[in-house]
């Protein structure tokens, strides 16, 4: 049977314990990223599909008259981060950009992962980058840019681009081009460039 004395001793040591945890609790004041700011996504979306369209003619609220695709982007996941101050949406599962030129023809890009950043209007894709176009010339990098104000396409990373047409393989570092893949731009190549001899 307890006495008195030894609730009031029971009382002591729980006090005793319940200080000592609290003299050990963690006084460091962590700064930059060890701060660990949460951010959360203002919305997630499933099975995600935008398509970007163009009219033929500049119109009036009045105006009706047909669109066309120019861009059509999927994903299987959209984060969208348009809450923060610097505005941006993540597809972390791949995205697939398909772009249409005058004619109707569909270049297409694919990466494991994108991030769309709306402010700058930069689309940054990373993971296995497969451009490949309407006539099925193939640019492979890790990393590849997309600039939607200008539509023009860069990467500062190796590439590797093939050419099926006329058997052209080229590797290097460093590319830009136009959506269309009309005009391309170079910094550093290495590869195989067949050069077709005219028949006399």
């Amino acid at each position: 049977m307890k006495t008195k004395h030894t609730y009031i001793k029971d009382i002591a040591m729980v006090f005793a314990m319940a200080l000592s945890f609290w003299s050990c609790e963690d006084q460091y004041e962590r700064v930059g990223e060890e701060a660990g700011t949460f951010v959360f996504p203002q919305s997630v979306s499933e099975g995600f599909t935008l398509t970007y369209t163009e009219a033929g003619k500049e119109m009036t609220n009045q105006d009706t008259t047909l669109t066309r695709a120019v861009v059509k982007l999927s994903a299987a996941r959209n984060e969208n981060y348009e809450n923060m101050r610097f505005r941006y949406q993540v597809f972390p599962e791949g995205m697939r950009l398909e772009f249409y030129d005058d004619e109707g023809q569909m270049n297409i890009i694919e990466a494991d992962f994108a991030m769309v950043y709306t402010d700058t209007n930069l689309i940054e894709l990373k993971g296995n980058v497969v451009l490949t176009s309407h006539d099925g010339k193939k640019l492979e990098a890790p990393q590849m840019y997309y600039d939607r104000a200008n539509n023009w396409i860069f990467t500062e990373s190796s590439f590797r681009y093939t050419n099926p047409e006329d058997g052209t393989i080229m590797m290097g570092k460093g590319m830009d081009f136009d959506r269309n893949f009309t005009k391309v731009q170079a910094q550093r190549t290495d590869g195989v460039i067949v050069i077709k001899e005219e028949e006399s």
